[in-house]
């Protein structure tokens, strides 16, 4: 009896959870996909065609931008951690620590920071540099930390196996550690990239709210998660709003299936 009132849990609260996502995507196609006019890929943004083609241009340099620093920054750290680092070396735990803790912190503290820091002390002003930094810091824990399950998760008579048969360290950890973890990392990078794309407040104080396409990692601009934000706040192209959200849902799949993509092609070279 118990064991089926708890399989039963199970399956309810699994129909909850992906109930309650294909609702939420359902309601943004519904009322998006009517409104995804020719118009809103204008290469110039106006008040009238409300283009969002600026803002997906700006997304996407966000996104691999932030990617190209916190990844080799995350991934390593990641294996200090676990490969090298003693296991009860109190910079190990401190470092632990400090990772948890930037993961809890609300990402409106990481725009203000990134606002004093980046945008006023070092003067990058409200740009893309800006932004993109602050995305760096807010990701690098997630990074870190999923590197450092997915390397606590390959077992140890791999590694044995490969010193066993003459493998260093360095070649070990290529060729035998990391292509196993791949998937634990690739993880991490999907939720990197989910919360840079989704990201809002952090976004308004260090990218800003310009329309404008931007020229170089100077220029400022907006998200597209921002940039719905805006429409939505004005009220007065909230059409065009859900409009942006189905495009913003496309990115995100877009560019997980360029990282599965890319992941795969990694382990199959590394096999």
């Amino acid at each position: 009896m118990t064991d089926r009132l708890l399989k039963a849990m199970v399956y309810l609260f699994t129909l909850i959870t992906f109930g309650s996502l294909f609702v939420v995507i359902g309601f943004i196609l519904i009322n998006g996909l009517p409104h995804l006019t020719p118009s809103l890929f204008n290469p110039t943004y106006t008040s009238e065609n409300v283009s969002l083609m600026p803002a997906i241009i700006s997304t996407v340099i966000l996104v691999f931008a932030s990617l190209l620093l916190a990844l080799p920054i995350g991934v390593f750290a990641g294996f200090y951690l676990v490969e090298y680092a003693p296991k009860d070396s109190k910079w190990v735990k401190l470092i632990r620590i400090a990772s948890d803790t930037l993961s809890g912190i609300p990402s409106i503290v990481f725009g203000l920071f990134g606002m004093l820091f980046f945008v006023i002390f070092l003067g990058f002003q409200y740009s893309l540099l800006s932004g993109i930094l602050t995305s760096v810091i807010m990701v690098l824990p997630v990074i870190i930390r999923a590197t450092e399950e997915a390397l606590l998760s390959v077992n140890d008579s791999m590694r044995q196996a490969s010193f066993g048969l003459g493998a260093g360290k360095l070649r070990t950890i290529f060729k035998i550690v990391l292509p196993v973890a791949m998937p634990g990392i690739l993880s991490g990078v999907i939720l990197a990239i989910g919360r840079i794309v989704g990201e809002t407040a952090a976004l308004m104080y260090t990218l800003g709210t310009s329309t404008n396409t931007p020229t170089s990692l100077m220029s400022s601009g907006r998200s597209l998660a921002l940039h719905m934000y805006m429409l939505s706040s004005e009220g007065l192209h909230v059409k065009e709003a859900y409009a942006t959200g189905v495009v913003l849902i496309i990115t995100v799949l877009i560019i997980n299936m360029i990282s599965s993509f890319l992941s795969r092609r990694f382990v199959k070279g590394g096999a």
